[in-house]
């Protein structure tokens, strides 16, 4: 990888770091060919620090290092994109990231899915239907997965694309709302099929 340090005056590159697992963006700093170096022989994400003018390798003092994972440039050859695994909180001030953002993974539309369904569990809205099936319980909404999954396998079998589509998502949806009956979410699912994977 033929980084272009003299873009720079100082011969510094941003150096975006993201969680490897969760892909939050957990901080910013900078790297001249030095801290690239040091970077990928230890292991440990390392800047040049603007500051303390000198290297400085993310949690030699408070032990939160940044192990690196992988690290590309981008089109231009000068910002590098590292992902690394955080070993406690990246942000001095104490919070997983930088921007105070948490650090876990999120599945766009649903994960807000998820936060909908737990939402409407808590407010025990009478007009809700979310809320109606965790009042009924377990085996009630256990019930309505298994006639999602027998409606979504019929229509499998045929050529209507829509109603499979259909069914699908409420097959989706009904199963989202069994995992948080039972006290999980997505993230728990993903985990155990990571696991598989080793």
């Amino acid at each position: 990888m033929e980084l272009n340090f003299s873009k720079s005056p100082d011969g510094l590159l941003p150096a975006i770091v993201q969680d490897a697992t969760t892909k939050t963006v957990l901080m910013l700093g900078y790297m001249n060919e030095e801290a690239l170096q040091h970077t990928q022989a230890s292991g440990k994400v390392t800047f040049f620090s603007r500051s303390k003018q000198r290297l400085w390798t993310k949690g030699e003092e408070s032990g939160h290092f940044l192990n690196l994972v992988s690290l590309k440039a981008d089109c231009d050859l000068d910002t590098l994109l590292i992902q690394a695994e955080p070993q406690g909180p990246t942000c001095h001030k104490g919070t997983d990231s930088c921007w105070g953002e948490e650090n876990k993974a999120s599945y766009g539309f649903l994960t807000e899915l998820e936060n909908t369904i737990a939402q409407r569990k808590a407010a025990d809205d009478d007009d809700s239907y979310v809320a109606s099936l965790f009042r009924k319980g377990i085996n009630k909404i256990a019930q309505k997965v298994g006639e999602e999954a027998v409606e979504t396998v019929i229509e499998a079998k045929d050529n209507d694309e829509a109603l499979f589509l259909n069914e699908s998502a409420d097959l989706l949806f009904h199963y989202l709302i069994l995992l948080q009956a039972k006290g999980y979410q997505l993230s728990d699912i993903v985990r155990t099929l990571e696991e598989r994977k080793r």
